[in-house]
């Protein structure tokens, strides 16, 4: 069983614990990863505007210089929580697939894509450790990429890793939540913030056949 697991730029806190877990049930692990707040606070250092689209960052070659180097910085922090089992992987330079988005600037929408870097490295008992990049290069989301890497590899399952327990509906934490229920609170504006990309993540994962949870929301078709 493979499974997808999307760790958020903020901290690492939590990511050896959780591939513990998951090896130990008997799961490959590949490990998609952002760097959110690292990018923002680089680019406001550097005068560099912050806008986001509809969870997505516009994204000029100046801030793509800042993403890249963020996503590096990640990458080894994930990379040394996780062990000597890691692989980091750049993927754009694995050929990772995404369509531009050219009113964002270097930004794209993922696609399902199956490198074969990732599955040479999951077939080796590795963990590979994704950055979401694109070919171009662009930037992608990394909820968005989490997902549709889930989609193209054939992940069983694929868990995002937050630092909050799961999926607060009026005030409660949710167990389970239908994937079209939770799009239609997204449309509606119930929801904001990083939980979005990831409900959105989640709900296109469930409806390809793969089980995914937010914490302990498990998001199902």
């Amino acid at each position: 069983m493979t499974v997808v697991l999307k760790v958020g730029g903020a901290s690492t806190s939590g990511v050896a614990e959780a591939v513990a877990t998951l090896v130990e049930a008997g799961g490959s692990v590949c490990i998609v990863h952002g760097a959110g707040p690292q990018i923002s606070e680089e680019m406001a250092r550097r005068g560099l505007e912050v806008q986001f689209v509809g969870g997505r960052r516009v994204t000029t070659p100046a801030a793509l210089e800042v993403v890249r180097e963020s996503f590096a910085a990640v990458s080894a922090a994930v990379c040394a929580a996780v062990g000597p089992q890691a692989l980091p992987l750049a993927g754009d330079e694995i050929g990772l697939e995404a369509e531009q988005l050219p009113e964002l600037g270097l930004v794209g929408r993922p696609l399902p894509s199956a490198p074969p870097a990732v599955l040479a490295a999951l077939a080796a008992g590795r963990i590979p450790v994704v950055s979401p990049l694109a070919r171009g290069p662009l930037n992608v989301n990394a909820d968005e990429m989490a997902s549709a890497l889930a989609v193209g590899i054939g992940a069983r399952k694929i868990s995002f890793l937050t630092d909050v327990p799961g999926v607060y509906h009026e005030g409660e934490l949710v167990h389970s939540i239908v994937a079209d229920h939770a799009e239609t609170l997204v449309e509606g504006g119930v929801f904001d913030g990083g939980i979005v990309p990831k409900l959105l993540a989640a709900a296109s994962a469930a409806r390809n056949g793969i089980a995914a949870e937010i914490g302990v929301t498990a998001v199902v078709a």
